[in-house]
């Protein structure tokens, strides 16, 4: 069963030509241009410009219900065949979210403190975007447990920028 692998936009290439994936997902500022690798068609990369912010800022877009829906249609249309790449600026916040909520959604009779946790051992700079979780939870129904998962686990180490990881989609890591 393909994982779901988190980059920084500076590993985007690497990072999908090492695990062969066949989807990418962006979640970045609009203005900031995010090469596709040749092997990802265009149909298979969401581009979500949102800034990695949790409240509401001049100049800068709110992640908001528009976006997380637009994640959740395609996670749900993956077709989990072959690992999907989620990044932002840094791999640590906007993608970490994105992970969790893949993951999440697409084994909904797994733990979300689980999956929180093996998301904290995977990384350790980890810090999701709460803004972007808790509109998933809602979304998903998921009654405040998505977000009280990823609030257990915690800010991640700070860090410029973090290092590549998986997130299985299975229990077994």
């Amino acid at each position: 069963m393909p994982s779901v692998h988190v980059c920084p936009l500076s590993q985007i290439e690497k990072t999908v030509l090492a695990v062969e994936a066949s989807h990418l997902v962006s979640l970045i500022n609009n203005d900031t241009h995010v090469p596709r690798p040749m092997s990802i068609a265009e149909g298979n990369h969401l581009f979500l410009g949102i800034n990695d912010i949790i409240e509401a800022q001049e100049g800068m877009v709110l992640p908001g219900d528009e976006h997380v829906s637009q994640l959740i249609a395609f996670a749900g249309a993956w077709d989990r065949q072959r690992p999907m790449v989620i990044h932002c600026y840094a791999g640590i916040s906007r993608s970490t979210a994105a992970a969790f909520i893949t993951v999440c959604l697409t084994r909904p009779e797994r733990d979300e403190v689980d999956i929180a946790r093996r998301l904290r051992a995977a990384s350790r700079f980890a810090t999701p975007n709460a803004r972007i979780v808790a509109i998933a939870d809602d979304m998903l129904g998921r009654n405040g447990r998505m977000v009280d998962a990823v609030a257990a686990i915690g800010r991640g180490e700070m860090a410029m920028e973090g290092i590549p990881f998986a997130l299985a989609l299975e229990e077994r890591q």
